[in-house]
């Protein structure tokens, strides 16, 4: 969540010369509790709907949940406590940045809220329904909304190029919660979450990991065309290159255990990428 704020904050600087630290710092700071509501509210509700239980009795799947709840080490009041409080403070934050930069900044507080609560949450759950509702609210979440959200915080208008900047990191952070599905989802289809994985199967389900991976890096290439990132942004495409060597390891059907490497590539390209993203907008920025 912290480089995509960073994208879109930079934006603004390089494109328009707009950067106030203070706004800047409360974005971060409201952001990364979103981030948080968003992982312990998926806790709680994954919880209640008895996907994580699960995944901890589901011979050869990996439990990915925090363990706060279902080991005990916190009591489901104050799990919801630290949940809702952290709610709390991204609301006063989006409160904050919305008197200073205009009242769109709590659209896109909301959005992302809406988004967090019911990736999960009943009635709507719309993570469960298998049909890639949850890859675009990942995208949404992690790419545009922070990303166009941050840019708007500085200016107070918009800009394409914030678009077009949030996609790479988007789709990259999109590859790591859909790999994530692989280390458990023979968990998710006993427990009734259906996750693309379940509905596809671990073929297909490939298939399209390697497709969002060659669209991150193609939304790279196209955001340096257009003038979103220098030139030198390309430096960046390499990145790919250990996880793209992964899959080469990876058969039509594997074990949970064999994706965890997987897991760990799609991490490492999205900080390095996201890193050298920012770092080039700040060469940029200075000279």
């Amino acid at each position: 969540m912290l480089i995509p704020v960073a994208l879109g904050a930079l934006g603004a600087f390089v494109w328009n010369g707009l950067f106030d630290p203070f706004l800047f710092l409360v974005t971060i700071i409201g952001a990364g509790a979103a981030h948080l509501f968003s992982n312990m509210i998926n806790d709680l509700w994954d919880y209640y709907n008895g996907t994580d239980s699960a995944a901890q009795n589901t011979e050869g799947a990996i439990a990915t949940n925090s363990g706060y709840l279902t080991k005990g080490t916190w009591s489901i009041r104050t799990f919801a406590a630290v949940t809702w409080g952290l709610f709390a403070l991204a609301a006063v934050c989006g409160l904050i940045l919305s008197f200073f930069s205009g009242w769109p900044v709590l659209v896109f507080g909301v959005a992302g809220a809406l988004i967090a609560y019911f990736y999960v949450a009943p009635p709507v759950q719309f993570g469960y329904k298998g049909k890639g509702y949850s890859e675009v609210a990942i995208l949404l979440s992690f790419g545009v909304l922070p990303v166009m959200g941050a840019y708007f915080v500085q200016t107070s208008f918009l800009d394409y190029r914030a678009l077009l900047l949030s996609l790479p990191i988007g789709l990259l952070t999109t590859l790591i919660l859909f790999n994530h599905h692989f280390l458990h989802w023979q968990a998710d289809r006993q427990a009734g979450k259906r996750t693309l994985v379940v509905v596809w199967g671990e073929r297909r389900a490939l298939l399209f990991s390697r497709v969002l991976l060659a669209l991150a890096y193609f939304s790279l290439v196209v955001s340096v065309i257009a003038d979103a990132l220098p030139i030198y942004a390309l430096l960046a495409l390499p990145t790919a290159i250990p996880l793209y060597l992964v899959y080469g390891r990876l058969s039509t059907h594997n074990a949970s255990t064999a994706y965890v490497p997987l897991m760990g590539a799609s991490l490492q390209a999205t900080i390095r990428c996201g890193g050298i993203m920012i770092i080039c907008l700040i060469v940029q920025g200075l000279v």
